[in-house]
This record gives C-alpha cells, structure tokens and sequence, in this order.
C-alpha cells in the first residue's frame, strides 16, 4: 500500500484466511436456472416499461426476461448485450435500486422488486461461459479509431466500432485492462477475476489491439493520435483525487481511497494487505462505502464514514449505506473535517458540525475528535490530464451530442467527461453512442 511509514496501529493479518475467504466471497450469489424461472415469472412484462426508462443504456428488461421465463435464456443474453457489452458487470456492481428496480411497478405495488440484476447475470453468464464470442464483425472499413482508456467507456466504444469493422487501439496506462471495474470497485462485488475475464471475452470479436503503458501526455500525446488515427476516443477517466484541505493531512496513514480499494483489488494475499484498527474513512459516495467496508471486513475494530452533509445527500445509495451499516461501519453526517492530529503518525481527526444552507455549507461548530490509525479520503476525483486545445467545462471534458468534443475527429466518454457520473453502466452508454456517432463521421451515414 502506498503509505511512508506503519503506525503500530496498521498492520496486516488481522484475521485469518477462513475468515478473509467468508468475507470477500461473492455479496450476491448467482441463480440457479430453476431461481431465475421463479424470478422472471414475477414480471409483468408491462409495454410502457418504466425499467426501460430507469437504464441508463435502455436494455429492454421485459424482453430479456421473457426470453428467460420461455427457456431461452441466450437469447436474452444478446438482448442484454446488443444495448450494453458490459451487461455482466453492470449486473454485479450497478445500483439497480435506483436504476431498473427502483422504477419496476413490482417495488411501486409491493416493496420487492423484480431481481433484474441477477436475472441479467444469469442470462449473461450462461452465454459468455459458452466458447467463441456471439458478435460477428462487419466488412473492414479501412479505417482506424485510437481509444485512450480501457474502462467501461473505452470498452464499450472499442467493440462497438470493431463490430462495424474498423480497427481499434486501446491505449491504457496501468497494466490491465478494465478501468474501475478492475480497479475501483469493492472485490466482493465482482470476484474470480470477472473484470479481466470479461475484457478478455469483449475483446474475443477481434479487430481490437491493447497497448499498456500508454499514458495520454507521457507515452502518447492527442496531436500524434489524430496525425495516426481517423477518430479519437477519449475515455480515460479521472486520476487526480481531491485534496481534504485540512490541516495536517500530509501525516502518514492519511491516504486516497481509490489507492486502497486498487491495492486490496490487486492483492495476491489479502493476508498481507495492511488495516488500520480505527479507520475513518471522509466522503459520501460508493468509493466512500467501499473502502470502509472492505477495511472491516479485514479486520479493523471500527470504521466510521464521515459526510459534509445529511444522509440523504450522500453519493452512494441507500442500499449501499444500509449494507455498510449492517457490516458494522458508524456513519456521521454534517461534519467536515478540519484537522489531521498525530506525533508524524496519523492518531485523531478533528471535525466540525456543518449545516447546509442556502447559502451553502456552513461549520457550524462545535468541534470533536474521532481516534483514527487510517484515514482514507473519498471526496471525489478530477481531472489530471487534459490535452490542450480541448473545451473544459467543470472540470471535465466539455462534450456536446454523442461524445463530441471541441476538436474535429475527437470523442470523449466516461467519468472524464462532462455528464459522466461515477457509474460504470453511464460510462458504457456514452462510449457505446460516441461510436455509433465517430462511425457515421467516418462512413458518411446518418
């Protein structure tokens, strides 16, 4: 982990293999075929689906899980990925609470939902355990389109564009593939490498070339991309981590969250990965959830997120915060932190009461102190390397209609760009509709 120096209050092997293995099996089992008949048997099948609309990449439920309920499940399964090639992941990690089961009429009569989610693993699975890959490619165009960034975003565009014949180079700055699917999400959620095994899968359709260790500014620069390529894409969401501001934060074991989870994502032993025995964990979001739920579930004594405003403001859902609460993780709200306390050493966090206003957030005082050996921040990421000549807006790249940019022949999808909204089922829309647009640039088409 990347920290200078262990307080004697961070260490690793706090638990036992047994129990690490208990703690980071799979949140959600899969169906079994006879579960996933009783769950689609359950839909109503409606026309005017409001699940429909709830998707961010418009998979049409009705009609997958009809397919289920009719025996026919891999035909669901290319219903599934016709809209969204990242359909077993989004069935893993999206907050279908707040997406297509939130708006089912099912939760709206009944308070339980139809099992979206683990009908579309269920479906998806089962085809993509199957050998070859179902998407056939169209005639080669001749033309080459450069994607930086092998996410979701990135991903979905590079298929979509192989799919219609052009050839296609990722260029990704870590060592795999897969963005915050391989590195950004909490390893229960998605185990047995399903991140790598999916990419692998995606990639099976041919025509799509990954090169590592290509960093958009270091390695490669947009001006070569556009002198080598007929189209760019840019997905390769957000580096930087945003500074707590509070005095002391510099002291070890102050650390970015995001560097946690891909640390514990990365780790060959959980065993060996070190935990603080009181982490406090400073956002509101899933990265914020994730992080102190992991850290519990390696064993610290105690975890407490702390958010700047009220619960119902967080990022993360409700869902999410009620499982961090029932894996034992204390959540304050209408606090923000203040000061870092400690001899080097990270030992106290102080913060101070907030209340949120009309004319904004407000400290309201008084001040407290919780003990923490950890602290991990969580308060959202930014931009770190934005070309020159590209349109900015908040911060992020400014894009109008399907992914275009301020430049001719360049696209931009994902958390990088504006509208991007930390979820890997929004990130797999954008690049997906950036490819149907860079392809009718390319070809003339509408």
């Amino acid at each position: 982990m990347s920290q200078a120096r262990l307080s004697p209050g961070v260490r690793p092997g706090r638990l036992t293999p047994d129990q690490l293995a208990r703690n980071f099996a799979d949140v959600a089992p899969p169906l079994d075929a006879h579960e996933a008949r009783v769950a689609a048997d359950r839909c109503y099948f409606c026309h005017d689906a409001p699940c429909v609309t709830a998707c961010p990449t418009s998979i049409d439920i009705p009609l997958f899980i009809r397919q289920i309920a009719t025996g026919t499940p891999d035909a669901a399964a290319m219903t599934i990925l016709h809209a969204n090639i990242l359909g077993g992941m989004c069935a893993r990690v999206c907050p279908t609470e707040t997406l297509c089961e939130g708006a089912c009429v099912r939760m709206e009569a009944e308070g339980k939902p139809v099992e979206i989610g683990a009908l579309q693993r269920f479906a998806t699975d089962g085809l993509m355990a199957q050998p070859g890959h179902p998407f056939r490619r169209a005639a080669p165009t001749g033309r080459r389109v450069a994607v930086v960034g092998a996410g979701p975003a990135g991903l979905a565009c590079a298929h979509r564009l192989a799919a219609k014949g052009h050839e296609v180079a990722i260029f990704e700055a870590r060592p795999k593939p897969g963005g915050l699917n391989e590195y950004g999400i909490a390893s229960y959620k998605a185990v047995d490498g399903f991140a790598q095994a999916e990419v692998e899968w995606l990639i099976g359709i041919g025509g799509i070339t990954l090169r590592h260790g290509q960093r958009l500014g270091q390695q490669v620069t947009l001006d070569g991309l556009r002198a080598d390529f007929d189209a760019v894409f840019l997905g390769m969401g957000l580096g930087g981590v945003n500074a707590l501001r509070a005095e002391g934060e510099d002291r070890d074991n102050v650390l970015d969250a995001v560097a946690f989870i891909r640390d514990l994502r990365q780790a060959d032993d959980l065993a060996n990965l070190p935990v603080g025995r009181d982490v406090v964990v400073i956002g509101g979001g899933m990265t914020a959830v994730d992080a102190a739920v992991q850290a519990r579930l390696l064993g610290a004594e105690t975890v407490t997120i702390v958010y700047r405003r009220d619960r119902s403001r967080m990022g993360a859902s409700r869902h999410e915060q009620d499982h961090a609460t029932a894996s034992g993780v204390r959540i304050i709200c209408n606090a923000a932190p203040v000061a870092v306390h400690g001899n080097g050493s990270l030992a106290e966090v102080e913060f101070c009461h907030t209340e949120d206003g009309p004319d904004g957030l407000a400290m309201t005082g008084p001040h407290f102190r919780l003990r923490a050996d950890q602290l991990f921040r969580a308060i959202g990421q930014r931009l770190d390397c934005a070309p020159e000549g590209l349109a900015l807006e908040g911060g992020k790249i400014a894009v109008t209609g399907a992914g275009r940019t301020s430049l001719n022949g360049v696209w931009a999808g994902g958390d990088c760009a504006l509208g991007g909204d930390d979820l890997t089922v929004t990130a797999v829309a954008e690049g997906r509709d950036a490819a149907e647009d860079i392809h009718a640039a390319l070809t003339g088409g509408p």
